[in-house]
């Protein structure tokens, strides 16, 4: 039974009943459901917000990025791996091959040089982790920089040493004859007696003394610029341009086994011996010319004798005796 409220009247001097009006008390009851509400409302918002009451989807989520960051942890440590395997080459490219080939090193500064201009990473920046990702997505950018001037490098070791493989090959090596016995050449580069004039002067090649008709061989490869008798004195001869500046030149043959423009290789026979021209008898006489300048053939045999017959035929070289033209 719900209490009955009274008021005191002074006019009537009487304490009279209170009738209680309707629309207050729902008006009080929508206040209080009003209230309620907003309270509830409130109370979700905190609880969907909480990190101690994670949904399901949350969780998924919260593993999802301790996964990534763990493999972005695991790349970054694969990249430590690359980067010391990128340097090792790097520095033998610089101090072995490079230094080999006589070629300039690539710098420190242009292999690490970063990137300049707009902002590459832009569109990852904003989110929690944005630092890891856009720090990993700069090492990968930057190694894949340091591949790439690399694999150029070596692409350019690789040409050089095809290069040096035809220098090799077209440098003048081995004698012009098989020389058994070293006795047999008859005079060496430097001063010596003209055989006509008996004047002393400068004979620019060496003399083999052979039979008349013995082989002639190639001394490097090249191609066969003459093989006629133009130069006066020389008689029947040969030149061959070895490119890298060399040319080499084969005087007073009997005969040719070659002819101008033909690619020889070292050790083909290219003519044989003789006496034509300015010779007092059968011999070659052979010389190197190195950019346009004479040089001593003695320098040019490393590919066909040992070091005891260069050291014999180095003295018979000096001795100052008559040449043969």
């Amino acid at each position: 039974m719900s209490k009955v409220k009274y008021y005191y009247d002074s006019e009537n001097l009487a304490y009279k009943r209170i009738k209680p009006q309707r629309r207050k008390k729902f008006g009080y009851l929508f206040l209080f459901l009003l209230s309620s509400a907003l309270f509830g409302f409130l109370c979700l918002i905190l609880l969907i917000n909480t990190p101690y009451f994670e949904t399901p989807k949350d969780k998924l989520l919260t593993s999802e990025l301790e996964y990534m960051k763990l493999n972005y942890t695991l790349l970054n440590k694969k990249m430590d791996l690359m980067s010391e395997g990128i340097n090792a080459i790097g520095e033998r490219d610089n101090n072995i091959y490079r230094i080999y080939f006589n070629t300039t090193p690539i710098s420190e500064e242009e292999r690490k040089a970063g990137f300049g201009g707009v902002n590459r990473y832009k569109s990852l920046e904003g989110y929690n982790n944005s630092e890891l990702v856009i720090n990993t997505t700069k090492r990968v950018d930057q190694l894949t920089k340091e591949l790439v001037i690399q694999s150029r490098s070596l692409d350019e070791i690789v040409t050089l040493a095809k290069q040096k493989e035809k220098l090799l090959a077209a440098i003048p090596a081995i004698q012009p004859v098989k020389n058994e016995d070293l006795k047999r050449m008859a005079s060496g580069y430097g001063y010596r007696s003209d055989p006509f004039t008996k004047i002393r002067k400068f004979h620019y090649g060496m003399d083999f003394t052979s039979p008349s008709g013995t082989p002639i061989y190639a001394t490097g490869d090249g191609v066969v610029l003459k093989a006629d008798n133009s130069l006066s004195g020389y008689g029947n001869h040969i030149e061959i341009n070895h490119g890298y500046g060399y040319v080499t030149l084969y005087a007073h043959l009997s005969k040719y086994n070659c002819r101008p423009g033909q690619k020889v290789k070292r050790g083909d026979i290219i003519g044989y011996v003789g006496s034509t021209g300015r010779s007092e008898a059968p011999h070659l006489h052979y010389e190197v010319i190195k950019n346009g300048e004479k040089v001593n053939p003695i320098n040019f045999y490393y590919g066909s004798i040992s070091a005891e017959e260069y050291v014999a035929i180095s003295k018979l070289a000096t001795q100052e005796n008559q040449s043969l033209d």
